[in-house]
């Protein structure tokens, strides 16, 4: 299943195109104007501006009726601080009894800064998920920065973990605890990375993880990697100027804390170690136009010198986000390709 990375050639990333359809290139070009204009000098983000796409209609309701052969909750966890996640459950037809199906919490992306469960594109791609997998989908609110900062994203990302444990009863009856998967793309990869790292660390009484998917997870560091400097005019979401952005609206001002901080720099100088634990089989998804990739296969090389079973999926044609527009064939490609790891995973599961 390991894809490994061909060897870099030798010419500038440069001379190198990335071919889009026209339609994802119109929506990438709105979701980056609105996020630059968003983005304040002083660190702080404009959410009236937000708001105004919102009118937009990209935000999407809970819908208990299925739609596309899926129904969705919102449930709160805790409202003192907007903690609540969507839950996507695939429907059957009344004839045939509910097979038991993997549990999968999502972590959204949006460099710890935008977006929400209920952002149009995350609510379709979870629906997918839930669908195809299928699985029942827990898509996580978490705290987003500048506003709430390090490490309030990882204590509400575990704090839904506690919860689906102590109260299982709000998941469908067919909702298997013992088989969960944590998932996430870009600031949501690092979410789920070290959401299971802690939930490795901690006691549950229903709820196991089994398996990570950290699609092209947003991970960093102290020093500029070759892809972000090859990459620096060619990507097209994640440019250093916006990722130096948000690791600062990330960190707390006072903390002392750099880019090497181990939550970043995953794989770097002051690394976790994570030899010991039982740490999941874990799916790590580059993409060849992402400047964050470097990052991200450092994290896959670290993932195997700790012992664990780590599987490096490669779309050398691909940029960052790339598999939240369906247009794009290798967005379904990744849906399969994560069903096949999740499948693979619970087969190794003894009941």
């Amino acid at each position: 299943m390991d894809t490994q990375i061909p060897k870099p050639t030798r010419h500038h990333h440069s001379h190198q195109r990335l071919v889009l359809p026209w339609k994802t290139r119109i929506t990438l070009f709105f979701l980056n104007t609105f996020n630059d204009a968003a983005r304040r000098r002083d660190g702080t983000i404009n959410r009236r501006l937000f708001s105004l796409l919102d009118s937009f209609s990209l935000k999407t309701p809970p819908n208990p009726k299925p739609r596309n052969g899926v129904k969705t909750f919102d449930i709160t966890v805790d409202p003192s601080r907007n903690l609540w996640f969507r839950l996507f459950v695939p429907c059957y037809p009344e004839s045939e009894s509910d097979p038991q199906l993997p549990i999968v919490v999502f972590f959204h992306g949006g460099g710890f800064v935008y977006l929400a469960p209920d952002f149009k594109a995350y609510d379709d791609v979870c629906r997918r998920f839930a669908r195809e997998i299928p699985a029942v989908v827990v898509s996580v609110n978490y705290r987003l920065a500048p506003e709430y900062r390090y490490p309030a994203q990882y204590e509400d990302g575990f704090d839904v973990l506690k919860f689906l444990d102590e109260q299982s009863h709000i998941l469908p009856k067919n909702a298997d605890l013992s088989r969960c998967f944590l998932a996430g793309d870009s600031a949501g990869g690092n979410l789920a990375h070290h959401v299971t790292k802690r939930a490795c660390e901690s006691k549950f009484t229903h709820l196991k993880v089994i398996g990570l998917m950290a699609v092209q997870p947003f991970f960093g560091g102290e020093e500029r990697t070759k892809s972000e400097i090859e990459l620096a005019e060619v990507d097209v979401i994640v440019s250093m100027k916006r990722t130096d952005w948000m690791w600062k609206a990330f960190m707390p001002p006072e903390s002392g804390m750099d880019r090497d901080h181990e939550v970043i720099n995953v794989s770097g100088p002051r690394a976790a170690d994570i030899s010991k634990l039982d740490f999941p089989a874990t799916m790590v998804v580059v993409a060849g136009f992402d400047s964050l990739k470097d990052w991200q296969t450092r994290y896959y090389e670290w993932l195997n010198t700790s012992g664990k079973e780590a599987h490096l999926i490669h779309y050398p044609n691909m940029f960052h986000a790339f598999y939240i527009f369906p247009e794009i064939p290798e967005s379904t490609q990744l849906i399969s390709e994560i069903k096949h790891f999740i499948h693979n995973q619970c087969s190794k599961v003894v009941k």
